[in-house]
């Protein structure tokens, strides 16, 4: 594929592994957001997602049946098989995974072969999902997953939505934060231009911004950064993991707000502990919710 045929992929949505979605549903409302009522996978893993207004969303991702999640990771489903393993190395919550919207997975699936990046089958599945009116819907989704093996815990895959949910989530996009989109994602990695390929890829946009302290590539809904230890810490306080444990991790999650002033009122109300950075309101990872959160204008 020629750089001129490419296509960049805006971010759909961020898988975040939770322990229990009760738990992270009563975190992400005390951060201000609107949740939506849980919905299951036919494979065994649950959600309760926050949609944003841009088109993005954030999937706390959460274990419904431990007995068929495994059955539909032996029978070779990528994206419960994943699951299954960040857990194992790396807890109960987190951020594992960065899905890309597409119309064409499987474009995207035989993108990922030629660049040697598949990370396995493609998926594809349907879920009931119950609107805040309290009616219901359907929606069909097929999967194609970007991974490199020299990073077990954190993956890419295209997501397209053969049978859209309903476009009309005005109410479930609303939320007391006042976030309107995602602005950035941030991964960690020692050395980040090892994975410049892979991020590239998974975005189909070939442009990348050098950092002092790592890459960044621009997506048409939101960036996608890797900094290494001293960029982490320089930028949002994140001390360095001990150990030499290699391979993209998922660290923090930047929204955009309408109001700071009126985002830092509601954390202080809630009693939410959070730091100031850079004119940023940056919330540390709590149980159900496995990754900083930080708020800018």
């Amino acid at each position: 594929m020629t750089v001129s045929s490419r296509t960049p992929r805006p971010i759909d949505h961020l898988v975040l592994p939770v322990s229990d979605l009760a738990i992270a549903r009563e975190r992400l409302t005390s951060l201000g957001f609107t949740v939506a009522k849980d919905a299951r996978h036919p494979f065994g893993t649950e959600n309760c997602c926050v949609f944003l207004s841009d088109g993005s969303y954030l999937e706390p991702l959460g274990i419904a049946n431990r007995e068929e999640c495994e059955e539909a990771a032996r029978e070779g489903n990528t994206f419960v098989a994943r699951d299954q393993a960040f857990r194992f190395r790396r807890g109960l919550d987190g951020f594992s995974g960065i899905a890309m919207a597409t119309n064409d997975a499987r474009d995207d699936d035989r993108r990922y072969a030629a660049a040697g990046l598949s990370g396995g089958d493609m998926l594809e599945f349907s879920r009931e999902m119950l609107l805040p009116d309290g009616t219901s819907a359907t929606g069909s989704f097929r999967l194609a997953f970007a991974a490199d093996l020299r990073s077990p815990d954190f993956f890419f895959f295209a997501s397209q939505r053969i049978l859209p949910l309903p476009a009309d989530r005005k109410a479930l996009e609303a939320h007391e934060n006042g976030v309107t989109a995602l602005s950035e994602v941030v991964l960690s990695e020692q050395n980040p231009t090892d994975f410049q390929y892979l991020v590239q890829e998974a975005a189909d946009e070939r442009e990348i911004e050098a950092l002092s302290f790592g890459m960044s590539v621009a997506t048409p809904r939101g960036r996608i950064t890797v900094l290494n230890d001293a960029g982490l810490e320089g930028f949002y306080g994140i001390a360095p993991e001990t150990g030499t444990d290699r391979g993209l991790k998922g660290r923090a999650v930047v929204f955009t707000v309408a109001s700071l002033p009126d985002c830092r009122r509601l954390l202080i109300e809630r009693g939410v502990v959070f730091t100031e950075r850079d004119g940023r309101l940056m919330v540390p990872p709590a149980p159900g919710q496995g990754a900083l959160f930080v708020f800018g204008e």
